[in-house]
């Protein structure tokens, strides 16, 4: 498996080291290649994630960096907010000299928090986390290609689908939505190892954990969305809802 992986860091000897583990642990574990770009200052990290054409898997960052005017500041911490605003999914493991912003990585869902000198034994057990949970999560994902670049998506967070002539529109829990050139049989078979799918007539297909209510003239969902289904397809779609929750039909 390969993983964009970026390294934020205002010293290159640190740079030049975590690359380094990250080579090494490629080397031990096959199958595993860590593709690196490093980052000298967070602006430059959140430039090249925010023009969209780089969405990477790991954020390796110190937190402590000189600022715009120059001075120390947890510049790492501020950057690490700002990617998640930015919508971005990167595990986030911080290195550090300070247990100072231990509970605030908490707030951004960093993965690791790891003292300075990081060994190499220490950031090959918080890889092994990493891959791991990395290589779970996979299985309930799909790769889509999405205004020319593959794009993850999980399964969990797909509300529902639609079909907009030869495009099928993929709306999902944070609003966002994601539009695949293929049919709504392909992706029907695409989604169908997945039992909370139900496909709805010929236009939509719900995931029915993000089903708050449902009649026969109207499906709420997650978020406030709603959707009308065909005439007659009601009766069969409550009967999954139910048997997918409760089993009792």
């Amino acid at each position: 498996m390969t993983y964009l992986t970026a390294i934020c860091d205002d010293e290159k000897a640190e740079l030049k080291k975590t690359e380094k583990i990250l080579t090494a642990y490629g080397r031990e574990h096959s199958g595993v290649h860590f593709v690196v770009e490093r980052f000298e200052n967070v602006e430059d990290l959140l430039y090249r994630i925010g023009d969209k054409t780089y969405a990477p898997d790991l954020v390796i960052m110190d937190i402590f960096m000189p600022g715009k005017e120059g001075e120390l500041a947890s510049c790492g911490m501020e950057a690490a907010k700002r990617l998640r605003d930015m919508g971005s999914r990167a595990k986030l493991f911080f290195l550090t000299t300070s247990k100072e912003y231990a509970l605030d990585a908490f707030d951004v869902d960093a993965s690791q928090y790891l003292l300075k000198p990081v060994t190499r034994e220490r950031l090959f057990y918080a890889l092994d986390r990493f891959v791991e949970k990395e290589e779970e999560e996979q299985k309930s994902c799909l790769l889509l290609k999405v205004e020319g670049r593959i794009v993850k998506v999980a399964v969990n967070d797909i509300v529902y689908c639609e079909a907009q002539g030869k495009t099928q529109c993929l709306y999902l829990t944070d609003d966002e939505e994601c539009r695949q050139r293929m049919t709504m049989s392909e992706l029907n078979e695409l989604l169908s190892p997945y039992c909370k799918f139900v496909r709805i007539g010929a236009a939509f297909i719900v995931n029915l954990e993000h089903i708050d209510s449902l009649s026969s003239q109207e499906i709420c969902l997650t978020g406030g969305k709603k959707i009308y289904p065909p005439r007659g397809a009601y009766k069969g779609l409550r009967e999954q809802y139910f048997n997918y929750y409760c089993k009792a039909f």
